[in-house]
C-alpha cells in the first residue's frame, strides 16, 4: 500500500457491445506525476470517468489507499482525497474568481454549496482563498469574474478550486488542451509545483509536457494498456509510434 496510491485491476468498461476501456491495470505510485496517453479514442477520459466513479466499471477493481472504491460513490471519493479537474473548464462564470475559491474551500468542510450562506460565514475562508489564489498566480485576479479571465488563467483558478478540496490524488484532464505557447508554460510550472507533496495523474495530448512533467506514463491504444514506463521508453517503442502515427507514417 505504501508504494501505491492508485491500482487498478481489470479495469473494464462496454458500451453495448463496444468495449471502451478493456483490462486495464494501473499502479500509480506515491508521489509520481503519471501521465496517461494515447491517440485519439484510445479510452483515456472514460479510464478517468471509472477512476472518479463517474461511470460503474463493467468489470475490475479500483483501489485507492488500500481499500477498494469500486463501489462508492464520486462525493465519497473526492472526500477521501482523490479529486478531478475537468476538461471543460468547472468554475461558477459568474462569480468572482475568490467567490469560485471560496465555494470550494466551503465544499471541503463538508456543506453543500450553500449559496444562502451569510456573507460573515464565507468572509472566514477569505485568508485560505487568497493564500490559494496568490499560489496559482492570480493574485491580480482576485476580483475579476471567471468568465472574462483569459482561457489560461481560468484553468489556474480550475487548479486554485481543485487544491481547495485538498487532494492526495489529482486528476488533471487535458490541463492545456486549447492553450498558446506561453499558457502552456505557465500551466505546466504550475502542475509541476501542484505535484509537491502529492501524486498526479494526468491525461495530456502535449507530449512536450508530458516529457518534462512525468515520472510513469501509461499509453492507451484502443482501451488497453500499449506501453508503460519514463518518456524515452515509451517515445522509442515501435507500437506506440505505430498507434500514434498510423500505417506507413514512420
Amino acid at each position: 500500500m505504501a508504494d501505491f496510491i492508485l491500482e487498478t485491476e481489470g479495469l473494464t468498461k462496454e458500451f453495448r457491445g463496444f468495449v471502451a476501456v478493456n483490462g486495464v491495470s494501473l499502479k500509480i505510485r506515491r508521489g509520481a506525476i503519471h501521465a496517461l496517453i494515447g491517440p485519439n479514442g484510445a479510452g483515456k477520459t472514460t479510464c478517468f470517468n471509472l477512476l472518479t466513479k463517474f461511470l460503474d466499471p463493467t468489470r475490475g477493481t479500483i483501489r485507492y489507499n488500500g481499500r477498494d472504491i469500486s463501489g462508492a460513490k464520486p462525493a465519497d471519493i473526492a472526500r477521501m482525497g482523490l479529486v478531478r479537474s475537468f476538461q471543460i473548464s468547472a468554475v461558477f462564470p459568474h462569480l468572482s474568481v475568490l467567490e469560485n475559491v471560496r465555494v470550494a474551500l466551503q465544499r471541503r468542510r463538508g456543506s453543500s454549496f450553500d449559496f444562502w450562506r451569510s456573507e460573515r460565514t464565507l468572509d472566514a475562508f477569505n485568508d485560505r482563498a487568497r493564500e490559494l489564489i496568490d499560489w496559482v498566480g492570480l493574485a491580480d485576479f482576485v476580483d475579476t469574474t471567471a468568465v472574462e479571465m483569459p482561457y489560461g488563467r481560468k484553468r489556474a483558478l480550475e487548479i486554485a478550486t481543485t487544491l481547495a478540496l485538498e487532494p492526495e490524488l489529482m486528476l488533471l484532464d487535458e490541463p492545456t488542451a486549447g492553450m498558446g505557447h506561453e499558457d502552456v508554460g505557465r500551466i505546466a510550472a504550475l502542475i509541476k509545483r501542484v505535484a509537491a507533496g502529492r501524486t498526479v495523474l494526468m491525461v495530456e495530448h502535449n507530449l512536450s509536457v508530458v516529457s518534462d512533467l512525468s515520472n510513469a506514463i501509461t499509453v492507451l491504444a484502443r482501451g488497453e494498456i500499449l506501453a508503460e514506463g519514463d518518456y524515452a521508453t515509451v517515445s522509442k517503442n515501435p507500437e506506440v509510434i505505430q498507434a500514434y502515427m498510423g500505417a506507413g507514417h514512420g
